[in-house]
Parts: structure tokens; sequence; C-alpha cells
């Protein structure tokens, strides 16, 4: 009885999971009508899509932290509230402005949610088997999340408005508040660090002036203050990291990144969310604004990206009883490699076959990493450090995300506008001019720009291969870890 109820138990737990992660990427097929309807310049879409996961990566640590304090549950029901409150004001907002505002406090609540989960997971399977099997479900179901948020947006634009993306995590949340008191137990750890409001603020300003700098570098005529925000950002992110190796009860055991093993899973977690999430990014809007498909055809087309990381993911474990968990990632690395390679050859008539499958390749190979990455992380460092590797590798995995929209977006633009030679700015801007046009000139205009976004996608994909590529390498080369022994749990006093 005790293991069915941790089993429903888990079923809740894959709500916040899953939400959390379709948030992340959702507003992808969104992004468009939104910005139309809006009037969100090219700036306020990169921060519309990109804040959110910045302040979950940002925050994920804190809160982890801020469970252990005042308890897990608690906390994931206080989040869950919190979440399910702004999607109805995301859903409703009236400004790029207030849509900024309102995703930043997702993000928030976004974070308190994350790292709750895998706490109680980790804490309700006791059995080793019957653990990994359930990690192994939660990271299908925070990986598929964030490929198949485009696809649940795409389902939704076709018949509601685009504040529909939002409203679809409240019945989740619903249930979540509704259920979480019965089935899930309170756990408290007995060994809580301390909150530090320095700590964190200064790896949130950093990490936000980075991003600032990175994205006007792209579109500022004068470069002079977006250098000086990159500048300002890596001064005080390196002075987040010296005060954090000097802390005692440090917000990030930055002591960590000692262990090679550890260091390359974690490098390894954040830029395959770099290279997924760029990827994700420019297909989505290559099935609309270059192939000309709807919302909803566009969903269904990307839908294989969904599926691939949902089938690696589940099939992971199964690999490691024939080969070692390293090469079982490092192998997997290489398939996206090929399958970013797939996207390159995309164009002409032809393009959309190779589009399909190399999302699907693409995503298929990540699966090893994201199924048994947490588990090698932790794995890699002794018994007493393993709540805190696991919670870096949240942030690795979140941070990614966040980054590969700003980073590969950026470079796809700054190639878009090379190859459209000043025509226009953005491929969603050319195609609302060319209906303003004569006949002609929006033809030449629009084939001017589908060429020069079919060009950014080509760069972008590139990217990707060569970063799993170079991660396929990493892994291989790190030591092995030094237990083998089942990971150990972190000292919980449950709370009934």
């Amino acid at each position: 009885m005790r293991a069915n109820r941790a089993w429903l138990g888990l079923a809740v737990l894959c709500l916040p999971t899953l939400l959390v992660a379709i948030d992340t990427t959702a507003l992808l097929l969104a992004l468009p009508r939104l910005s139309a309807e809006l009037g969100a310049g090219s700036v306020q879409q990169l921060w519309i899509s990109d804040s959110y996961g910045l302040m979950v990566a940002g925050l994920v640590i804190t809160m982890g932290t801020l469970g252990d304090r005042i308890g897990r549950r608690r906390l994931l029901l206080i989040g869950a509230a919190a979440f399910a409150v702004l999607s109805v004001l995301a859903a409703f907002a009236v400004s790029p402005l207030m849509l900024i505002v309102v995703r930043v406090m997702l993000g928030v609540a976004g974070a308190t949610l994350a790292p709750s989960t895998l706490a109680l997971i980790t804490t309700m399977f006791r059995d080793e088997r019957q653990r990994g099997q359930a990690i192994a479900i939660w990271a299908t179901c925070q990986f598929t999340g964030g490929a198949l948020g485009p696809v649940l947006a795409g389902l939704l634009l076709q018949h509601f408005w685009w504040g529909s993306v939002f409203l679809a995590a409240v019945p989740a949340m619903a249930v979540l508040l509704l259920a979480g008191p019965v089935l899930l137990p309170e756990f408290r750890s007995d060994r809580a660090g301390r909150l530090d409001p320095v700590g964190v603020g200064q790896s949130l300003l950093s990490v936000l002036l980075v991003f600032y700098g990175v994205k006007q570098l792209a579109v500022a005529s004068a470069p002079t203050v977006p250098a000086l925000a990159l500048v300002l950002g890596a001064a005080l992110g390196a002075f987040f990291v010296r005060r954090q190796l000097r802390l005692e009860a440090p917000l990030l055991d930055l002591h960590l990144f000692r262990s090679r093993p550890f260091t390359a899973v974690i490098i390894a977690l954040v830029f395959a969310g770099i290279a997924m999430a760029g990827t994700g990014l420019l297909v989505t809007q290559y099935l609309q604004g270059v192939l000309g498909h709807s919302p909803l055809a566009s969903a269904v087309l990307f839908a294989p990206m969904g599926l691939g990381v949902a089938i690696g993911t589940m099939t992971a474990p199964q690999l490691v009883r024939w080969m070692k968990q390293t090469t079982a990632i490092a192998g997997g690395l290489a398939v996206s490699a090929l399958g970013g390679l797939l996207l390159v050859g995309a164009d002409g008539a032809g393009a959309l076959p190779l589009v399909m499958t190399g999302i699907a390749v693409l995503a298929l190979g990540t699966g090893p990493l994201f199924a048994l990455g947490t588990g090698l992380v932790v794995g890699s460092v002794p018994p007493e450090r393993a709540g805190s590797a696991a919670s870096m590798s949240e942030t690795g995995n979140y941070f990614g995300g966040s980054l590969g929209f700003a980073l590969l977006g950026v470079l796809a633009a700054v190639v878009y506008r090379h190859r459209a030679h000043g025509t226009s700015d953005s491929l969603a801007g050319a195609i609302a001019a060319a209906h303003r046009l004569p006949a002609g000139q929006g033809a030449a205009l629009l084939h001017t720009a589908r060429a020069a976004f079919t060009a950014g996608l080509h760069v972008t994909a590139l990217v990707a291969a060569v970063i799993f590529a170079g991660l396929a390498v990493l892994v291989l080369t790190m030591r092995p870890a030094t237990r083998s022994t089942p990971v150990a749990l972190p000292e919980y006093q449950e709370v009934r």
C-alpha cells in the first residue's frame, strides 16, 4: 500500500516537473502571434522567452536550501499556488513589459517547484531499483516537457488566443494542490544550509547583465553600453565565485568542480541545453515562417523532437546493462551531432523530411545524458555532497536552455541580418511588411528573408553538431566515478 502511494505521489510530482519544462519552451510557437498583438520588439521577444528560464536557473539552488528549512512539500505547494495565479496574469497581459515582469515572477515560482520534486522522489523511494525507475520517469517528464512545449502551444493556438498557452498550467497545478497534501509526505533536512541573500543577488545580477550585453550587442548600433554590461556582469560573477569559495556554508559549493566526472557532466548538461534550445527556437520558426505551415501543423511536425527525448530517456537505463554509463552518454551525444548535421542540409523542396529526421535524431541522442547524467553527477562526489550535486545539475539544465535561446538566437539574428542585406531585421517583420507591399516586391522580400533565415538555421545546426561532438569527446575522456555504490539519500526528517 505504501509503494502504491509512492507511485501515485510520483504521478503528482510529474505534473510540476512537466509544466515547468513546458513553460520554458511553450512560447516558441506563440511568440510570432504574441509579438504582433502586443507589439513586442526583437529584444523584448528575447526577454519574454528568456526571463522565465533565467530566474529558474538562478534561484533553483536557493529554493532547494529554502525547501530544506521549511519543508519540501510546503515549498512545492506554495510554488504551485503562485504558479497558477501568475499563469492567469500572463494570459491576460496587455503589454510586453507586463508579460516580461510576470514571466520573471513565474520563474521565481518555477524555481520553487524544480528542486522539490527530485528531493521528494529520492526520499519516497528507498528501493534502489524503484528509485532508478522513478528518476528515469522524472527525467523523461522534465526533458520531454521542454521539447513538447511548442507542440502544446501549437495545438492551443489553432483554436484559442495566445494567452491559452499560459492557462494550460492552471488545471495541473490545481490537481497538485488538491492531491499533494494527501499523497506526498513532508521532509526536512537535519542539516539545512543557510540562505545567502547577498550571493543570490550577486549571481542573478551577474547573469542578467551578461545576457543583456549579449542580446544588445546583436541589435544595438553603439556597442558601448552592451560591452559595459558584459564587463560588469563578468566582474560581478568573479566576485560571486571568490566569495562562495571563502564561505563556510556557500550558496553554491564550487569545490565540487574539483571532481572531473562531476565537471564533465555538468558542462555536458549546460551545453546540450544550449544546443537543444537554440535548435528548437530556429526550427519552430522555420516551420512557420519559411515552410509556411500553420501553428497546428508546425506543432505536429515538431513532435518528433519530444518523442525523441521521451524514447531516449526511457530506454537509457537499459543501455547500462551492456555498456558503461559514460559510453552510453558519449554515444548518444555523437548521435545528436549527426542530427545537427542533418539539419544543415535542410533546404528547398526536400527540407521537411530532413528537418523532422534531424530533430528526432538530435533529441534521441540526448536521452542517455538526461536520464543518466544526474545519477552520474551524484555518484561522482562523496555521499554527504549528493544533494548539492543534484541541485547543481538542475541549475545546469535550466541555465543551458536559457543560454541557448540567448546565444544561438542572437547568432541566428546576426546571420539573418547579414544575409538579408538590410531589407528587414527579422523574418516576422519581413512577413508583415510583405503584406503591405505590391505583389512583386512582397514576393522578392519574402524570398530574401526566407533564404536569410534558412542560412541562420544552417549555422545554428552546425554549431549544435560541433557542441555535441565536443561533449562526446569530453565525456569519454573523463575518469570514472570514484565510487560505485548506490546514490546515498540525504538525511531527512519525515514530518507526518
